[in-house]
């Protein structure tokens, strides 16, 4: 065979393999049909979800998406107090511009209830704006569900209908919630001489001049001589002190050693061992008055006894 023969069929050869690559690979474009769309998935407000949908690779529609969309809190949020939710619904969904709003904890317990207002003119088919404000205590469970329910003065079953939302409740929130639930809130009265003075500018010596503080106990059996164990501290925050708020408590040597309540009397036992409780009316009556209202802020205390009997006396 000449050169010339072996160029010719190289070359042919070559172009036969060239067109039949080309023919495979059009042919395997042609099985792959339209293309595959990313595999990224939307979050809808009931906490499902859903991907795209080819050729478009639009995301499929979330469930009641066509009837109430809601824009703040989003599915499975951490949420807290006061919460403000907003979006927008059909028409339909309201009645005479507002629809039930309600907060459940994870047992089904109903937290808070309110109504969303609708922002613009609610006779319309169209979407229709709206915002809800709940308050509400942080519950023991972490999860929760918020339910927007389409308003139904009809009552009838087949004109119902709601979507309910999974959120979740700040931990800070509960744990605080948790913390405050075993304390409790009283109050210490303390004394402010430029309350307690007669019309010559004269220190009066009465219960005028007694000024509440606010305080947090431990929850115990014994409120009320914590309460007032807590009052002969005499503890003053800096602030309340440049307010003009003072005390002589504590006094050396003065303890409460036990109390006792019946038919509305409480009789109050103290250790006086270096007679720090007397010395002069004035100064006496002031000392009693600060434990007597202290004492009678519990509505079950209507009159004070102190033993011994001698105390506060001038």
């Amino acid at each position: 065979m000449g050169k010339n023969k072996k160029i010719i069929f190289g070359v042919a050869a070559i172009l036969l393999i060239a067109i039949g690559a080309w023919w495979f690979f059009a042919d395997e474009s042609n099985k792959e049909g339209p293309a595959a769309c990313t595999m990224d998935a939307k979050i809808c407000a009931d906490g499902s979800s859903v991907g795209r949908v080819p050729p478009q690779c639009d995301f499929a529609p979330c469930p009641k998406e066509d009837l109430i969309q809601v824009e703040t809190p989003r599915a499975n949020e951490i949420i807290s107090s006061p919460l403000v939710i907003k979006g927008k619904a059909r028409g339909a969904w309201f009645f005479e511009a507002s629809f039930p709003v309600n907060l459940y904890d994870g047992n089904g317990q109903l937290l808070a209830a309110t109504t969303a207002q609708a922002k613009e003119d609610w006779t319309s088919e169209d979407f229709v704006p709206f915002e809800a404000k709940l308050e509400f205590l942080p519950p023991e469970t972490g999860k929760g569900t918020l339910v927007l329910e389409k308003d139904n003065p009809s009552g009838l079953a087949e004109n119902a209908d709601e979507l309910r939302m999974p959120v979740f409740f700040s931990q800070e929130d509960r744990e605080s919630q948790e913390e405050n639930q075993e304390k409790r809130a009283v109050k210490l009265y303390y004394y402010h001489p430029e309350l307690d003075q007669d019309e010559e500018g004269n220190i009066a010596c009465s219960r005028k001049g007694l000024v509440a503080v606010k305080r947090t106990i431990p929850l115990t059996e014994t409120p009320i001589q914590d309460t007032i164990k807590l009052l002969l501290k005499g503890e003053l925050t800096e602030e309340e002190k440049a307010q003009g708020i003072e005390t002589e408590y504590p006094l050396e040597g003065l303890s409460l050693e036990g109390a006792s309540l019946k038919d509305g009397v409480l009789t109050l036992a103290f250790s006086d061992s270096q007679n720090k409780t007397s010395g002069g009316s004035c100064r006496a009556g002031i000392l009693w008055f600060q434990i007597e209202e202290t004492a009678k802020q519990f509505p079950e205390v209507k009159e004070v006894r102190f033993l011994p009997e001698n105390l506060f006396q001038p």
